[in-house]
């Protein structure tokens, strides 16, 4: 295998349990980054030429290499890829009793750059790497190995492909896949739109968040903002809620809420707002609506580091607006799916979101994502979701 070199002192973040290399961290006099071909595995060797591990490197990126191993010469194959995805298979599956979850996350599970979401016979695999793009067959023959016979869907249309240089396609690799899939997630019935929902068509990442509300809900009225198929609505309603009102902008997303909604026989209970949420939160104010559970779960606003001061903006006039909504004694969940948003920070919104409205704010529990998203305990970025349920009532 090639060798890729790496500056003096550059070996200790892996040395502590990282498993990237920046661009800035090579030795490009002795290995030129231009050398290698986009996706291959290479030797990884600190200065004094000693072996770090295995890598798939892409010399275009400021993450130009991803460990795969920590011996030398150990790409990743079909045998690893089988052992591996049994091992996050086996995991899951003592979580979750109904198999429905994120089956792999990336480099949390030792698959960088993969994503494999699982809807009891369905699966949907996402794609953001270069040199897992180039292990799609063995890969293919692996799942085949360790879960025979699924149905499968290739959805590579992710906004890092590009960033990669691979081209965008969605299609079937094996099996039948239709537009709709079923899943089961609290034991609430969804239909999740895996040919051209968000992402893989459903978010496994706020179950247990969702359990909590469901604990709160019966005989309340809830309000779910950027509910999208409605995720935490429709678990609201099942769980009793009085009325569920779900706010999103898109009309398609709503009437899938909807149909979830019927699903479930709750369809009498659930209304939707199509709009802007912004704007949904201000006319709910002025025709004097008030909740007992108010869901504020929006898009990450923080894209980017340089999105950190707008991004941050955004979620407090969020949750302002949000705040004034929640009946006195009633709840606010305040999520965020921005990994640059610190947890201390959405505390900090919440607690400036409570004054500013001249509440009093109780923070009451904080929830993350679930064990389907394992988080990697050298690499904070695959620590990203944070949900923080607030207690809200008059001012003391």
């Amino acid at each position: 295998m090639a060798h890729l070199i790496l500056k003096p002192k550059a070996d200790r973040r892996l040395r502590n349990g990282h498993l990237w290399i920046y661009s800035n961290e090579v030795n490009v006099a002795k290995t030129p980054l231009q050398q290698f071909m986009h996706g291959q595995q290479v030797d990884v060797l600190d200065h004094k030429g000693k072996p770090l591990g295995t890598a798939m490197v892409n010399p275009q990126q400021l993450i130009c290499g991803r460990l795969v191993s920590r011996r030398a010469d150990a790409p990743l194959g079909e045998a690893e890829l089988v052992q591996r995805l049994q091992r996050a298979l086996e995991s899951r599956e003592q979580l979750f009793a109904a198999h429905c979850y994120r089956w792999v996350y990336g480099d949390s599970d030792g698959l960088p750059g993969l994503v494999i979401d699982r809807f009891a016979d369905t699966i949907v695999i996402q794609i953001s790497l270069a040199g897992m793009e180039l292990l799609l067959e063995p890969l293919l023959a692996a799942i085949n190995q360790v879960q025979p016979g699924l149905n499968i869907l290739l959805k590579n249309d992710g906004k890092m492909r590009a960033v990669e240089g691979l081209e965008e396609y969605v299609r079937i690799a094996q099996g039948q896949v239709p537009e709709l899939v079923p899943l089961q997630e609290n034991g609430v019935q969804f239909m999740a739109p895996v040919w051209h929902g968000q992402k893989t068509g459903w978010f496994y990442d706020h179950r247990l968040n969702r359990a909590r509300v469901q604990s709160l809900s019966k005989g309340k009225r809830v309000l779910d903002l950027f509910s999208y198929i409605g995720g935490w609505g429709i678990q609201a309603g099942a769980a009793d809620a009085s009325e569920v009102v779900c706010v999103d902008a898109s009309a398609q997303a709503l009437e899938l809420v909807h149909q979830q909604a019927q699903l479930n026989g709750i369809s009498e209970r659930v209304q939707t707002i199509k709009g802007d949420a912004f704007a949904a939160l201000k006319q709910l104010k002025e025709a004097g609506e008030k909740f007992d559970v108010v869901i504020l779960d929006p898009p990450a606003f923080i894209q980017r580091r340089k999105d950190i001061k707008s991004g941050e903006l955004a979620y407090l006039r969020a949750n302002q607006l949000a705040m004034r909504l929640v009946a006195d004694t009633g709840f606010l969940v305040s999520a965020s799916c921005s990994m640059h948003l610190q947890r201390d920070r959405l505390v900090a919104i919440v607690n400036e979101a409570s004054r500013k409205n001249g509440r009093h704010g109780q923070i009451l529990e904080q929830g993350g994502q679930g064990g389907d998203h394992p988080i990697h305990p050298a690499i904070a970025e695959t620590d990203y979701l944070k949900s923080i349920l607030v207690g809200v009532s008059p001012a003391l």
